[in-house]
């Protein structure tokens, strides 16, 4: 309701009014706090494009010698992705427990193929260009088969519902981190490339992973502040820094190749259970 002040013929509008005014704000203009961690998961992926630029590979244009400033850098770039990880993780758990905005799936994606396609996929192009033994230009075509795995792997998840409890495909800040660990390793160009093709593929497979929840939440979390610990005493050269980082990777890369086998395993069995139920009630 407008009043008119009859003094100063001026209008105003009841305090109350105005309030109700910033209440029929669009739900959509609304930012929730698992938004907000969505918005953080981006910032991180963001960040390690930048550290993977300044301190990888404008250090190896310029013919810098300066190794332990790459080390550096990629320790951060990877301990960037690893926080985008956690946000990625609770903003799922924020959004269930309080409540998220209609944009809340469209920015989860968005900020998702930031940090977990973008970032590995740069990291990926960026090892082609100064590893010793990499070939630039395959290098580049793998980075983009993992970019267009994460893209495809968003969009299917985006448009088919799944059973409870199950992705269908490598969860991308999985295949991510994946990636970002064969690449760590630092094996032969030949197995390098293979093993991320391998795990691109896993992304867009029909192969069940289990989603995050309770307990595997709490292990998926461990394991993320592990990786940190090891990738921090890698970057400041701590005795067997090396050969622990070596280990958590490898770790990574095991779990990664061991998922889809239990997974392709335990459907053998149900496929198998199915049949022996069905025949049994052919049976007179």
């Amino acid at each position: 309701m407008t009043v008119i002040d009859p003094d100063t013929q001026a209008s105003w509008v009841p305090e109350a009014e105005e309030q109700d005014d910033a209440e029929d704000m669009p739900l959509s203009m609304r930012l929730s706090i698992a938004d907000t961690l969505t918005l953080g998961n981006a910032t991180c992926g963001f960040m390690a494009v930048y550290f993977t630029t300044t301190g990888i590979l404008i250090p190896h244009l310029t013919g810098s010698d300066e190794s332990g400033m790459a080390r550096h850098s990629a320790a951060t770039a990877v301990i960037l992705m690893l926080m985008a990880a956690v946000f990625d993780l609770f903003d799922g758990l924020v959004a269930r427990k309080l409540r998220s905005s209609p944009m809340g799936a469209e920015l989860d994606n968005l900020s998702d193929l930031i940090s977990f396609g973008l970032a590995p996929a740069y990291f990926v192009l960026v090892y082609g260009m100064v590893a010793d033994d990499a070939h630039q230009r395959v290098s580049a075509l793998a980075a983009i088969v993992v970019l267009l795995a994460v893209v495809l792997r968003l969009a299917r998840f985006s448009c088919v519902t799944l059973k409870d409890g199950m992705f269908q495909g490598m969860p991308s800040p999985f295949g991510a981190l994946t990636v970002v660990s064969i690449v760590l390793l630092e094996l032969p160009f030949v197995p390098t490339l293979l093993a991320i093709i391998g795990v691109a593929w896993l992304m867009v497979s029909r192969v069940e992973y289990p989603k995050p929840r309770g307990v595997l939440a709490v292990a998926m979390l461990s394991w993320i502040v592990a990786a940190m610990g090891l990738l921090a005493a890698w970057a400041f050269d701590a005795p067997g820094g090396q050969l622990l980082l070596q280990t958590g990777c490898a770790l990574q890369v095991v779990l990664g190749a061991v998922i889809p086998l239990f997974a392709t395993a335990r459907r053998v069995n149900t496929f198998r259970d199915n049949r022996r139920e069905a025949r049994a009630a052919q049976l007179p």
